[in-house]
Parts: structure tokens; C-alpha cells; sequence
């Protein structure tokens, strides 16, 4: 048995340690686009809150990002989007170590942790900053200790999984799905008198503590506003994502994107392993409670995401895809233990390789062929196919050109008034490269100290006596009391308001 410990760790080390240099290799230099650059933002500001409602306040995620922050090594960004990578590499070494005490066999754990490194949006969100890969890293050591727990029925592993969980909330809204999951179980084993009152007490009280950051928000919000409905509603949907959350319509186009993501996050021939461990899922040696949950949370993640209607509703598949990864993992050792020689492991082992090389290519066939993938494609010094088709960040400095180029083309105490893409960018290099205090950077959520209010009078008072700026002149991020009510002129990467148009009149 020693042996036995001494070989899966082992191997959950070399998994670790693989994990770390890629992602480290691949994680972005500085600053970001994007909600990515608005973690930046917030971490330079110690906010664990956030504008956007509480339940993107993602609290525990941003304690572990200041901390970073505070070592002082290295560039800021970078020591912020070093904490995505080291918590996917985490989570690739934990699902290794779920297949591997699942099966008992390091070939199947090691073929899932490779499923699930390089898929593409697992990958592409540990080489930015995000909250996803550490909450995957905690989720994937709930299901390791409930795996043990219902194997040994030791009270220590049943503690844990509320710990992992109650931390797992405070890094991600996702766990409550988990936990409704969990909950119905401890029903029944209360029920079954399997456990007792006292250990559910001691399980919620670890899990309590677990979740403390997000909980301590919560309080915050009620004993500061008076809103208990509104505070319960901000944790559970945000500021303005109810309806997206409870969506329960399906359109053709939300199908086929949805289709299309999931065959490009596992672009191999391994992807037929998935079919064949649903096959051998009921043969599999476990017992039939963890089966169950591993099942209903897969099938529950992925109805989840797929019925979404967020713009980046793709991220929120990654659940989904650590839970196939383990499924892969399932049907090689079925598929193995038919097609008996060495032949098996190794073709999909190469096959596990494949997305590398298919990631590398495709961007590039993309733009010859002018696909349309459904990005703005106005961005200055981004080139959306490279960027959202290829999921390393090695090198990405766009970013923070296109917020050198901006703020140097700016006139002495301009305006920019600028979309979402763009904000963080504009802020961090202000505010981190300490470039161009003078100009003041103006968005619905975030703005730069001293700044005026994102309205139409404010600007409209503005424009007569400052410069102004636009970030795009796109509807949907243009400022809607300026596109088609003002004249535009191109400016390197930005658009100078130039005076009323006919619109106006």
C-alpha cells in the first residue's frame, strides 16, 4: 500500500511539475484585455468586491491575487496571471490524482490530465488571469475526497469536502451546483442515520469557514444597504446576468457555436474515448454514490453552459470539460483492457498531442479565409483569430501597445471614454507604468481618479471645452450618446470627437 501511495504521488508531482512549465510558458507578460484586465485592475487596487454584483466578486481569487501582488517579483501583471497558471497546473495534477485512486491505473489519469491541459479554454484561461482554473483545482479536490470518502467512510474526508466546497464558493458562484448535489446526499445519509447531526454541524461549520470571504461580502452588502433581497439576488446573478442565468431558450446558432466549442476543445481522435467511458461508467469498480454525483454534476454543467447566453459563456463549459477529461480517461482503460499491447497507449498518446499543433494552424487558416468567429475585430495591435483561436499568451503585449499608443496620441488633459475591451489596458499602464496622469479614462464601471461620470450630459459639457476620445466606433461599444450624434476622426488607435453632426440637429 505504501508503495501504492508512493507511486501515485510520485506521479502527481511529475504531473504538477509538467502542468507548471507549461502554463508558466504560456502565461501572458502584463496587461489584458477584457474582464481579464479588470482582475489586473482590481487586484492593484486591493478590491475584493468588484462593480459588477456580487456574485462576480470571485473574493478568494483576489486575496491569493494581492498576495501576489505583494511578493514584488517580477512584472505586476505577470505575477497576477502567474496565479491562473499555478492553479491549472494544480488542477490537471488533481484530476490525475482523481482517475488515477478512481481506476488504479496511472495511463488512464495521465491521458485525462493531459485531455484537460490542453483543451482549448482550460488552457487559454490559465495563461491569463481568471478565476476559473483555481476554482476547477478545488471542485476536482472535492470529488477526490468524496471519491475517499466513499470508499473508507472516514468522517476526515467527509470534513474536507465541505472545507474545498466552502472554498470553492468564494473563488466562483459555479460550486453552488456541487453543493446542491452534496446536500441531497447528506439528506440521505442522515436519513439512513449513516451520519449524525453532529457531523453534519462540524461539515457545515468547516464549510462555513471555507467560504468566509464570500460570506463576509454578503453581510457587508446587507448591513450596508438594508436590502436582504437584493443582496441575495447580487450573490446568486450579479448586477444584470438574472436572465441569462435562468434562460431556458435555445436558439439554432446557440447550438451550433456550442457544438463548434466543444469539438475545438478536444480537436483529436481521443474525443471518441469520451463515448466509450459513458459506456463503461456503470462497469467501472467505485461505489455507486460517487457514480451517481460524478454524473448528475456533468450532466448538470454541461445543461448549465450550453443553455447560457453570456458573450463568454464558452469559459463556463471548463466545469463540463474536467469532468470529460475524467470520462476520456474511463474509456482508454475500457478500450486498453480489449485492444491488449502497447500499441493503444501509445497512438493516444499522440493523439493527445494533436490540439498543440491544430491550435498553431488554425488561427492562421481562420484569417486566410476571413471566418467569421464573431469577435469585434476593431481592436488596435489585437489580431482576434491569433488571440482568441491559439490559447497561450506567450509574448501578448497588445494590450499594452495599443494603451502606449493610445495615451501618446492623446492631447494634454484629454478624455478617453472607453468600452470594456479597452478600459483595463488604458488603466493599468496609467496607473502600474505610471504613463499620462493627465488624461482621464472614463467607462460605465471603472475610471481613472478624479474622472467625470460616463453620461451624456457630463460628456456633452466635456466636448466643448476638453479634447475627447472614443475607443471604438462600433455600436455596442462606442458610447451610445456619440456614435451617430458625432463626428469621428481616426486617430492611431483611438477616434477624436470632432463636433456635432447632422444626427443631433
Amino acid at each position: 500500500m505504501q508503495k501504492t501511495s508512493i507511486h501515485i504521488f510520485g506521479g502527481y508531482f511529475g504531473v504538477l511539475c509538467a502542468a507548471g512549465v507549461l502554463y508558466v510558458a504560456s502565461c501572458a507578460p502584463g496587461a489584458l484585455w477584457q474582464d481579464s484586465g479588470l482582475i489586473q485592475y482590481r487586484t492593484w487596487h486591493n478590491d475584493i468586491e468588484g462593480p459588477l454584483g456580487l456574485a462576480l466578486s470571485h473574493p478568494l481569487y483576489y486575496l491569493l491575487a494581492i498576495g501576489a501582488k505583494l511578493t514584488g517579483l517580477g512584472e505586476f501583471g505577470y505575477r497576477v496571471n502567474l496565479v491562473s497558471a499555478l492553479a491549472g497546473a494544480v488542477a490537471v495534477a488533481n484530476l490525475y490524482l482523481l482517475v488515477h485512486l478512481w481506476l488504479g491505473e496511472a495511463f488512464p489519469a495521465l491521458l485525462a490530465a493531459a485531455t484537460l491541459a490542453l483543451s482549448h479554454t482550460f488552457w487559454q484561461h490559465a495563461s491569463i488571469a481568471e478565476t476559473y482554473t483555481l476554482w476547477v483545482a478545488l471542485f476536482l479536490g472535492e470529488l477526490i475526497v468524496l471519491l475517499q470518502y466513499t470508499r473508507t467512510k472516514r468522517l476526515a474526508y467527509l470534513y474536507a469536502l465541505g472545507l474545498l466546497n466552502g472554498l470553492a464558493l468564494a473563488v466562483h458562484i459555479l460550486a453552488t451546483i456541487p453543493l446542491l448535489c452534496y446536500v441531497v446526499w447528506l439528506v440521505v445519509l442522515s436519513a439512513k442515520r449513516t451520519i449524525r447531526a453532529r457531523n453534519i454541524a462540524v461539515l457545515a461549520l468547516l464549510w462555513m469557514i471555507g467560504a468566509l470571504p464570500y460570506g463576509y461580502l454578503i453581510v457587508k452588502h446587507i448591513v450596508g444597504t438594508g436590502d436582504v433581497l437584493g443582496t441575495l439576488a447580487s450573490a446568486a446573478f450579479g448586477a444584470r446576468w438574472q436572465a441569462d442565468v435562468l434562460n431556458t431558450g435555445l436558439s439554432w446558432t446557440l447550438v451550433k457555436e456550442n457544438v463548434l466549442l466543444l469539438l475545438y476543445n478536444v480537436p483529436t481522435p481521443n474525443i471518441l474515448l469520451f463515448f466509450a467511458g459513458l459506456i463503461a461508467f456503470r462497469r467501472v469498480a467505485c461505489d455507486s454514490v460517487f457514480r451517481i454525483i460524478f454524473a448528475v454534476l456533468m450532466v448538470l454543467f454541461f445543461v448549465f453552459a450550453f443553455r447560457y447566453t453570456v458573450a463568454d459563456r464558452y469559459a463556463f463549459f471548463i466545469p463540463f470539460y474536467s469532468l470529460a477529461a475524467a470520462t476520456v480517461g474511463l474509456g482508454a482503460q475500457l478500450v486498453r483492457t480489449r485492444l491488449r499491447g502497447r500499441l493503444m497507449p501509445a497512438v493516444t498518446a499522440v493523439f493527445a498531442l494533436m490540439p498543440v499543433a491544430v491550435y498553431a494552424v488554425v488561427p492562421g487558416w481562420a484569417e486566410r479565409a476571413q471566418l467569421s468567429i464573431g469577435t469585434r475585430a476593431d481592436v488596435a495591435y489585437r489580431n482576434d483569430y491569433a488571440y482568441f483561436l491559439r490559447p497561450w499568451k506567450t509574448g501578448e503585449d497588445g494590450p499594452e501597445r495599443f494603451a502606449q499608443a493610445a495615451l501618446t496620441v492623446a492631447e494634454p488633459d484629454a478624455v478617453i471614454y472607453a468600452d470594456t475591451t479597452t478600459a483595463a489596458p488604458l488603466l493599468y499602464v496609467q496607473e502600474v507604468d505610471k504613463v499620462r496622469p493627465d488624461v482621464q479614462i472614463v467607462t460605465g464601471t471603472i475610471r481613472s481618479e478624479g474622472a467625470p461620470p460616463y453620461d451624456e450630459d457630463t460628456f456633452e459639457s466635456l466636448v466643448r471645452r476638453r479634447h475627447v476620445y472614443v475607443t471604438s466606433d462600433k455600436p455596442g461599444y462606442g458610447p451610445p450618446f456619440v456614435l451617430g450624434k458625432h463626428r469621428l476622426m481616426k486617430t492611431g488607435p483611438l477616434w477624436r470627437v470632432t463636433g456635432s453632426c447632422g444626427a443631433a440637429h
